[in-house]
C-alpha cells in the first residue's frame, strides 16, 4: 500500500498521454492530483477506466490560452499545490506554420504564453508556503534551430529559457524548477509523423522522469537522447545547417 504523502500535484494540460501517466504514478507515490484540462470528460473516463482512487483526483477545467481566466482558476483551487507540472503542448508541421500564422500563433500560445501566464501566478503566490517544485515539458527541438521544425522549436526554446530564469528567481525560496527536454514520444501529438522507431519513448517512461525529478534543471530521459542533446549543444552552426 502506498503511503499518503499529504501533498498535492497540479497537472496543467492533464489530457496529454504523458500527463495521464503522471496521474497514475503520482497517485501510486501517495500524492493527491488536481488534473486540469479542457477535456474533463476524457479525464473522468481515464480515471474510471484505470480504476484510480477517485478521492485522490480532482478534475478541473483549464484552458491554457484563455489567459484572462488563469488568475481565477488558481484562486479557486481547492488546495494550493506542492508541485505544479505544465504538460500542455501543441504542434503543427513547420511548412504549414510558415504559410499559416494561425498554427504558429496557437503553438506560441499553448507551448509558451499559456505556460508563462499560469506559472507566473503559481510562482508569485508567496502565501503558498509549501510550493516545492515546478516542472515544465520542453523539447530537444528547442535546443538548436533546425529547418525542419524551427517554428515549433522556437516556442520550446523560449519555454526552456523561461524555466531557467524562473529557477533562479525561486532559488531563494528553495523551490526547484525542472525542464524535461524530451525527444520523440509515442503520443497523440506525434501521430502520423515519420519518426525513428528506435528513438521513440513511451509516455509512462517519460512520466517516471517527471514524477522522480531531482535537483538538476535539465532532465533528458533516455541515454540516446542524452547523447543527441549533447551533440546538438556543441555542433558547429555549419553542421547544424545540414541537418533536416
Amino acid at each position: 500500500m502506498n503511503q499518503n504523502t499529504g501533498k498535492t500535484v497540479l497537472i496543467l494540460g492533464a489530457n496529454s498521454d504523458v500527463a495521464k501517466q503522471c496521474i497514475i504514478q503520482y497517485i501510486h507515490k501517495g500524492f493527491s492530483v488536481i488534473a486540469a484540462s479542457r477535456d474533463t470528460d476524457s479525464l473522468e473516463k481515464f480515471v474510471a477506466d484505470n480504476r484510480l482512487d477517485a478521492s485522490k483526483v480532482i478534475i478541473l477545467y483549464f484552458d491554457a490560452v484563455d489567459f484572462d481566466s488563469h488568475q481565477k482558476f488558481y484562486d479557486e483551487l481547492p488546495v494550493k499545490p506542492h508541485i505544479a507540472v505544465y504538460t500542455a503542448g501543441f504542434l503543427v508541421d513547420n511548412e504549414k506554420a510558415m504559410k499559416d500564422f494561425k498554427g504558429t500563433h496557437q503553438m506560441m500560445q499553448v507551448n509558451y504564453m499559456g505556460a508563462v501566464s499560469i506559472l507566473n501566478i503559481i510562482a508569485m503566490d508567496h502565501s503558498n508556503s509549501h510550493l516545492e517544485r515546478i516542472i515544465g515539458l520542453s523539447s530537444l527541438s528547442g535546443v538548436r534551430g533546425r529547418k525542419s521544425n524551427f517554428v515549433y522549436g522556437s516556442t520550446k526554446a523560449a519555454f526552456t529559457q523561461y524555466l531557467a530564469g524562473l529557477r533562479q528567481e525561486l532559488a531563494s525560496r528553495k523551490i526547484k524548477v525542472n525542464a524535461l527536454v524530451i525527444g520523440y514520444i509515442r503520443t497523440k501529438i506525434n501521430e502520423g509523423l515519420q519518426l525513428n522507431e528506435s528513438l521513440i519513448m513511451e509516455p509512462d517512461y517519460v512520466a517516471k522522469h517527471i514524477v522522480n525529478a531531482g535537483n538538476s534543471f535539465t532532465i533528458v530521459p533516455n541515454f540516446k537522447w542524452k547523447i543527441i542533446y549533447v551533440i546538438l549543444k556543441i555542433l558547429p552552426e555549419s553542421l547544424v545547417a545540414k541537418l533536416p
